[in-house]
C-alpha cells in the first residue's frame, strides 16, 4: 500500500512579478512545484489526484482561473502543487495565460510538470517545448492513457522520454492508474541533478541574430534563460519586455542590445520572428509524435458522428430537446420527494402540536412556533430541494459528458451578433445552476467590456434556486390536463420562460453593446473537448451531497419511518408514543447534524469573509461553499422576517 497524500487548502490567487513567488507561496520551506497543461487534458483531475482535494473539474477551456495549492506527501516528503490555469501557450493571449506564464518564467518553481492529452500528443508538445525553454527540471505527465486505449492508440513512453531528455510517465488520473510512479519520479526529479532537456528548435533565418542578442545580455538574469530572453525580446510584446527587465534587472536601452534588436527588426518584423519560432517547434512537435505514437486512422469517429449531430444543423433543435428533457425530469421527479417530505413533516406537525399542548404551551407561542416558522420552513424545504437536487446532477452530468462546449459554440454567433463574448454563452449556462457560480466565472472573459455585459445579464438567466418557485406557479395557475400531459406542458412552459430569459440576455447585451459599452467583440478560442463517459458517482458526491446531505441527514428518518407504516394512522397519538417516535429519529437526526456540522463551519467562515473582504469572497469560495453560503444567508434573513411578522401579529 502506498502512503495516502496529504492535503492542504489554499485558494491561491496568482498574480506574480518579478520579485518571485506570490506570498502564499513564498513564506514556506517546501519545494514548489507548478502544474500546467492545456485545458481539457486532465491537469485538475491530475491535481486532485495528487493532494486528495476536490478541485471542480469542468470539461470546458478556461475553467481554472484562480489557482488552486496543495500539499503532496510522498515516503515522508512533501512539497507544494500549484495548479497554474489552463494555457495553449506561453505566448499568452489572456488573463489566465498571463498568469500561467509568469508564474514559469519569473516565480522560478523548483520543478514544473506538464500535463498532455494522450489522445492528442502532437498539440501538447508545442506547450512542453515552450516549459523547457524556462523550466529544464521538468517531468512530463501524459494523461488519459485510457482514453487513448480505446482509440487504440499506443505512445512509445521511454522513446519520448530519450528524445526529449525529461523524464516521462503516463497515467490516467481518473482511475488513479500509474500514480504512485508519477509520484515517485517527481521527487526523484527535485533531487537529482537537473536533467538536460532538448534544446528548443530555432529558425535557421533566427539563428545568427539570436546569437548576437544574446552576446550581449548579461550573465546574470537572476534566474532567467539567455536563449528563453533573447527569443522573447524579439517578440511584439511590450508587457513581457518590461517584465523581463524588472526581474533581470537589465536595461533594454544598452545601445548594443538595442542595436541587435533593431538590425534584426530591419530584416524581420517582430510579428514575422514569433510566428517562425513558433513554427519551428510545431514541426519539431510534428516530428516527436510521429516516432512515438502510432494510431489507426480516423480515431475520432465516433466524436465525429456525434458532434453531426449535436454541433451540426440539428443541434439546436437538439440543444431545445435535451433542455426540454432535462426541466421535464425535474418536475416529475421532484413530485415523489416532495409527497415523502410533506407526509412526514405533517405527521410531525401533529405530534410537535400534541407535545405543545400537552406543556400547555401558550396559543401564541404555539402559533409562532408552529403555524409560523415550522409550516414556512417546512413548505419551503418540501417544495424548493427536490427540484434543486435533481436539475443540478442532471446539468452537471452534461458538463461532465463534454455537451456544454457544444451549447457555447451554437451561441456564439448570436452573442458576436450582439457584440459580446462567445465565451458569455459558457457563464449563461453556469447561470443555470447558479447566478452566483456564473458571475464569478466571468473571469474567463478577457475583455473588460464584455465581462461587464456578462455580468450585468447574467441574472436574466433563471438559476436553480428560481426553478421551484417557477414549477409551482406553472403547475398552479398554467399547466392544463393531468399525469404525462400535465407534466409536459409544465415543461414546455418552464422552457418557454428560459428561452425568454436567453432572448433577453441577447437584447440587453445588444443594447448595452451599442449604448454605454460600446466596442467590436473579440475572438477566441473554444475547443470541443472530447465526449466522455460522466462520473456518476462523482456527481452524486461534488454536486449533490454537499449542499443536500444536512437536510436529508435530518429528515429521512422521517422519510422511511412514514414509508414503512409506522407513522401512519391517527396523528392524535399520546404524547409517550409521540416522544418515542421523535427519539426513533433522533440518531438519524444526529447523524444529519454531523455531516453538516462542516458545511455549517464553512458557510460563517465564508459569510465573515463577506461582510470584511467582499473583494476576496468570489476568489476564495468554491462553488459548493459559495451556493451554501447564499442558502445561509438567506435561510437567516428568513427567520429574521418570520421573527418580525409573528412579532406583528402578537
Amino acid at each position: 500500500m502506498f502512503p495516502a497524500p496529504h492535503t492542504e487548502r489554499t485558494n491561491c490567487h496568482m498574480c506574480t512579478s518579478s520579485a518571485g513567488l506570490p506570498p502564499e507561496l513564498s513564506q514556506t520551506e517546501l519545494p514548489v512545484v507548478a502544474l500546467v497543461g492545456m485545458p481539457n487534458v486532465g491537469k485538475s483531475t491530475v491535481f486532485n489526484a495528487l493532494t486528495g482535494m476536490h478541485q471542480h473539474t469542468g470539461n470546458w477551456a478556461g475553467k481554472t482561473v484562480a489557482s488552486a495549492v496543495g500539499t503532496v506527501t510522498w515516503n515522508g516528503e512533501s512539497l507544494l502543487l500549484a495548479d497554474l490555469p489552463g494555457t495553449y501557450s506561453l505566448r499568452a493571449r489572456s488573463a489566465e495565460e498571463i498568469v500561467a506564464r509568469d508564474f514559469l518564467c519569473f516565480a522560478e518553481p523548483d520543478a514544473a510538470v506538464v500535463v498532455c492529452d494522450a489522445t492528442c500528443l502532437e498539440r501538447g508538445m508545442l506547450l512542453v517545448m515552450q516549459v523547457l525553454e524556462t523550466c529544464p527540471r521538468t517531468l512530463l505527465c501524459v494523461n488519459l492513457l485510457d482514453e487513448a486505449e480505446k482509440r487504440q492508440i499506443a505512445i512509445d513512453l521511454p522513446q519520448l522520454e530519450q528524445l526529449l531528455g525529461i523524464p516521462v510517465v503516463g497515467m490516467a488520473a481518473r482511475s488513479g492508474t500509474g500514480l504512485p510512479e508519477f509520484q515517485q519520479r517527481l521527487f526523484d526529479l527535485l533531487h537529482q541533478p537537473a536533467p538536460q532537456p532538448l534544446p528548443c528548435p530555432v529558425p535557421e533565418q533566427l539563428e545568427q541574430p539570436l546569437e548576437q542578442i544574446q552576446n550581449e545580455l548579461p550573465e546574470n538574469l537572476c534566474g532567467l534563460q539567455r536563449e528563453w530572453t533573447a527569443r522573447r525580446l524579439l517578440e511584439p510584446e511590450p508587457e513581457l519586455h518590461e517584465k523581463i527587465a524588472a526581474h533581470g534587472n537589465i536595461s533594454l536601452e544598452i545601445p548594443a542590445l538595442s542595436d541587435a534588436l533593431e538590425q534584426t527588426w530591419k530584416q524581420y518584423s517582430p510579428e514575422v520572428c514569433a510566428d517562425a519560432m513558433i513554427a519551428a517547434i510545431v514541426r519539431h512537435s510534428e516530428a516527436l509524435a510521429a516516432q512515438t505514437v502510432h494510431q489507426p486512422e480516423q480515431t475520432d469517429a465516433a466524436d465525429r458522428r456525434l458532434d453531426r449531430i449535436l454541433a451540426g444543423k440539428w443541434g439546436i433543435p437538439v440543444m431545445l430537446l435535451l433542455l426540454g428533457l432535462v426541466l421535464w425530469l425535474t418536475i416529475v421527479g421532484a413530485n415523489y420527494p416532495s409527497a415523502w417530505l410533506s407526509a412526514g413533516f405533517s405527521h410531525l406537525q401533529g405530534w410537535l402540536s400534541l407535545l405543545l399542548e400537552t406543556i400547555h404551551t401558550p396559543h401564541w407561542l404555539h402559533g409562532l412556533l408552529i403555524d409560523g416558522i415550522y409550516n414556512v420552513l417546512t413548505c419551503v424545504i418540501a417544495v424548493m430541494l427536490p427540484p434543486m437536487a435533481i436539475f443540478f446532477p442532471l446539468f452537471t452530468l452534461l458538463e461532465d459528458f463534454g455537451y456544454l462546449p457544444r451549447v457555447a459554440f451554437h451561441l456564439d454567433k448570436p452573442f458576436q451578433r450582439a457584440c459580446a463574448c462567445g465565451k458569455q454563452g459558457l457563464t449563461m449556462c453556469m447561470g443555470f445552476g447558479c447566478n452566483a457560480a456564473g458571475v464569478t466565472g466571468c473571469r474567463i472573459i478577457d475583455s473588460p467590456r464584455e465581462r461587464l455585459i456578462a455580468i450585468l445579464t447574467n441574472n436574466f438567466i433563471p438559476c436553480n434556486g428560481r426553478f421551484p418557485t417557477m414549477i409551482t406557479c406553472i403547475s398552479l395557475f398554467f399547466a392544463a390536463g393531468s399525469g404525462l400531459c400535465r407534466s409536459v406542458s409544465s415543461a414546455l412552459l418552464l422552457l418557454g420562460l428560459i428561452l425568454l430569459g436567453v432572448f433577453v440576455t441577447f437584447a440587453v447585451s445588444r443594447l448595452l453593446s451599442h449604448t454605454i459599452l460600446r466596442g467590436v467583440p473579440s475572438s477566441f478560442t473554444l475547443e470541443l473537448p472530447p465526449y466522455r463517459k460522466p462520473q456518476f458517482g462523482k456527481v452524486l458526491v461534488l454536486q449533490l451531497l454537499p449542499g443536500t446531505q444536512g437536510i436529508y441527514g435530518l429528515l429521512i428518518g422521517f422519510i422511511v419511518l412514514t414509508q414503512v407504516g409506522i407513522l401512519g394512522g391517527d396523528p392524535n397519538v399520546s404524547a409517550v408514543k409521540g416522544l418515542l417516535y421523535l427519539a426513533a429519529c433522533l440518531p438519524m437526526a444526529i447523524v444529519g447534524l454531523v455531516s453538516a456540522r462542516w458545511q455549517t463551519k464553512a458557510s460563517i467562515a465564508s459569510i465573515s469573509l463577506l461582510v470584511k473582504k467582499p473583494e476576496q469572497f468570489g476568489k476564495a469560495m468554491t462553488l459548493p461553499v459559495m451556493v451554501e453560503t447564499y442558502a445561509v444567508l438567506a435561510l437567516l434573513i428568513s427567520i429574521l422576517a418570520i421573527f418580525g411578522i409573528g412579532g406583528l401579529s402578537v
